[in-house]
């Protein structure tokens, strides 16, 4: 009898995090890093949130808090979604979370059986697929294209949609892409949704990054469509927006007040609660005006950057990269690197088992750390299904120009390096 249940293998792990292991072994080989990985604001959370949480500490309110999330955070939260979507939020259809991430995993293990289809994002957040495949459900990729901004059409939701559709995953913005979907598309894919799909069908609306959007974007919700919310998970929290990561802040807005006891009865029996000062700081987070200038601020910056590292990695040979609309990454098409370098023909005369462990942009990736001391995400970090034959990487720009200006020249310098690369694919490092 094994050690470890089977299941676990087809829960994935989340590449952002991962990944800092291969770090950690090139920098302990001496080698400095540039990390463009980590999806988290380089800001702090602001003042008048910290202090808000330091006086709840300071007067004791440490304690349990109701499962669910304490009354005034849920207050807030409905109050605001209702207001930023045009729906009306009641505050027992909201449950407060530990971040934004549990209401993934709540989302699929109580909407999904096994066999059960849940159409992803192709690529998307590698944890929908994640969790699906562990809850014995079937991943269907609902491909984002670059030439559309990493949107999709109604149209290409609707050729996969089937009698077995159970859970549809959006996010925009998106991660990895930065691609937004607008209310216009949101609109034709509502309809397509209340055309094919049974009212018992979830849509997972993921929001995380809905305060970070440019050139004059809005965010749009799903959740506003007519007849939508009745059937959409709206899921959000204080990570992004608000820069409080550290924080492990999030809530869901579900379809129905006995939908959010199912999600409560599941907290119960893991986490038991948010910590009520965190809760109480975020409740501040969400009412107080000063928190929306300093996001203000944060997405000017984000932006800045976005309008210098774009140009930049377009002026790399082998490489494209569209201008996201929102989030905080970039994700370049690196095909015209892999094919000069040589990363084409290397993974082609891998052994079959050792192709299935890699990818190109896995072997670009690792050649890029190891050699060049710069770290990126590969295509495989978000999502395998739907990305056979794509040769992309993800770099957070939530990071300092300083830092931006020289990971991407050192991107540029493997890109050109040929010679370095044959010699990288003889060494233990591009077998991982």
């Amino acid at each position: 009898m094994p050690l470890y249940a089977k299941r676990l293998d087809d829960l994935g792990v989340e590449g952002s995090f991962t990944f800092g292991a291969e770090i950690a072994r090139a920098i302990a080989a001496g080698r400095d890093v540039v990390r463009l990985t980590i999806g988290e604001p380089d800001f702090d959370s602001a003042p008048h949130v910290n202090e808000a949480g330091i006086a709840e500490i300071r007067r004791g309110n440490t304690h349990y808090s109701d499962p669910q999330g304490i009354l005034p955070l849920r207050q807030a939260i409905a109050t605001y979604v209702a207001r930023t979507r045009g729906i009306p939020v009641e505050p027992d259809r909201v449950i407060v979370l530990s971040g934004a991430k549990p209401s993934i995993s709540l989302t699929i293990q109580t909407y999904v059986d096994p066999g059960d289809e849940v159409i992803c994002p192709a690529p998307g957040f590698a944890i929908y697929e994640g969790w699906t495949t562990f809850m014995g459900g079937v991943p269907v990729p609902l491909r984002l294209r670059e030439e559309r901004d990493f949107a999709f059409t109604a149209e290409d939701l609707a050729a996969v949609i089937t009698p077995k559709t159970k859970l549809i995953m959006l996010c925009s913005p998106s991660n990895p892409t930065g691609g937004v979907l607008p209310a216009s598309l949101l609109a034709e894919v509502a309809a397509v949704i209340r055309e094919r799909c049974r009212p018992d069908v979830r849509v997972y609306s993921d929001e995380i990054y809905e305060h970070i959007v440019f050139d004059g974007a809005v965010h749009a919700s799903i959740a506003s469509q007519p007849g939508m919310a009745e059937r959409t998970v709206i899921a959000s929290g204080a990570s992004k927006g608000f820069a409080m990561t550290g924080w492990r802040l999030g809530w869901a807005v579900l379809p129905t007040a006995d939908e959010a006891q199912t999600f409560k009865r599941q907290v119960i029996q893991t986490t038991s609660c948010v910590a009520p000062f965190t809760q109480e700081a975020g409740r501040v987070a969400l009412e107080s005006p000063a928190s929306y200038d300093q996001i203000a601020r944060m997405v000017e910056s984000f932006r800045a950057r976005r309008d210098w590292v774009v140009p930049a990695l377009n002026a790399i040979p082998g490489v494209t990269c569209r201008s996201p609309h929102g989030a905080f990454y970039v994700f370049p098409n690196i095909a015209g690197v892999c094919r000069t370098l040589g990363v084409l023909d290397a993974y082609d005369a891998l052994p079959a088992d050792a192709r299935r462990q890699t990818s190109p942009s896995r072997l670009f990736q690792l050649f890029a750390l190891y050699r060049h001391g710069v770290a990126v995400l590969h295509r495989e970090s978000f999502g395998v299904r739907g990305a056979e034959g794509q040769h992309y990487v993800r770099l957070s720009i939530a990071t300092s120009m300083d830092q931006l200006r020289e990971g991407v020249a050192r991107i540029a310098a493997a890109a050109a390096d040929r010679a370095g690369f044959a010699q990288f694919m003889t060494e233990p490092e591009s077998r991982r």
